[in-house]
């Protein structure tokens, strides 16, 4: 105990202060046109909200009030699984600044970075002392993890597509391309859904079928969507590269993390659909 403060609420204040010391320094210098930029700042933000609001809730001790009226799991399991996504979006965060806006005469951006990083150091220790005290729920099972890693892939998905079509000409959007960007915006809001889904009472009454069900097949047209941009993606987008200038250079490495991260995604979704099918046949 510090100053009346738990462990635990000792980290969840030094996560609001690190990431919001990472937000502010960026601010100061206007808004950010870069959608590399953007994204940082959204974690950052993400970071910051998910530790002021577990703060106040295990404060003002409703968490237990929470986990009877709303959770199916423990609010342990809420809070380790938010704690590990924090931390994979500031892992990132941390990657991308660092090799985007870095530099070395760039001190206000190495002072953003090594916030972003400290904010990134607490979250894990706090996500790994959560998760020892939560052996059991769905967030922080591996079946939970799958599901928001997709999620959060796909969003940095949508980060590198706008950058790579930012500024570009319409002669240079072929329809594989465009259905590409169909299958990353179809196959994010459903993997989003099936989050609360596990996690609130209320939809047990509104569920109709097994959810176990609606993820297999969810799984299924994932992979099948996922299939089709893996292959197209890098075919269509590779053979309309024309590499002629510095912002083309930019565009290149978008265009080769886009590649990356679609085959990332479908590895995630072929893992899911192959635990979702585990525990059906255990059923």
């Amino acid at each position: 105990m510090l100053f009346g403060l738990s462990l635990s609420q000792c980290f969840r204040i030094l996560e609001m202060v690190f990431c919001a010391l990472a937000l502010i320094i960026p601010m100061f210098r206007g808004p950010m046109s870069s959608p590399y930029g953007i994204w940082c700042e959204f974690v950052w933000v993400f970071g910051l909200i998910v530790a002021v609001v577990i703060f106040v809730v295990e404060k003002c001790l409703v968490d237990k009030l929470i986990e009877l009226l709303v959770l199916k799991h423990s609010w342990n399991d809420l809070s380790c699984g938010l704690s590990l996504l924090a931390s994979l979006m500031l892992l990132s965060a941390c990657l991308i600044y660092c090799t985007v806006f870095v530099c070395s005469t760039c001190i206000a951006d190495m002072i953003c970075a090594i916030a972003s990083i400290l904010a990134f150091g607490v979250y894990v220790v706090d996500a790994v002392m959560l998760k020892l005290k939560c052996p059991a729920g769905y967030l922080s099972s591996v079946r939970g993890i799958l599901r928001f890693s997709q999620a959060f892939v796909a969003c940095l998905i949508f980060t590198a597509v706008y950058s790579y079509f930012k500024g570009v000409e319409n002669r240079f959007r072929p329809l594989g391309l465009i259905w590409c960007i169909l299958v990353y915006v179809v196959c994010f809001p459903p993997t989003v859904v099936v989050i609360p889904s596990h996690l609130q009472k209320c939809v047990d009454l509104l569920r109709f079928c097994n959810l176990n069900k609606l993820e297999l097949v969810l799984d299924i047209v994932a992979v099948a969507l996922y299939v089709s941009a893996a292959i197209l993606w890098p075919v269509y987008g590779y053979k309309h590269y024309k590499r002629d200038s510095k912002i083309h250079d930019y565009r290149f490495h978008d265009l080769n993390l886009v590649t990356v991260l679609t085959y990332v995604n479908l590895g995630l979704y072929l893992a899911d659909l192959i635990w979702t099918l585990i525990v059906l046949y255990k059923k």
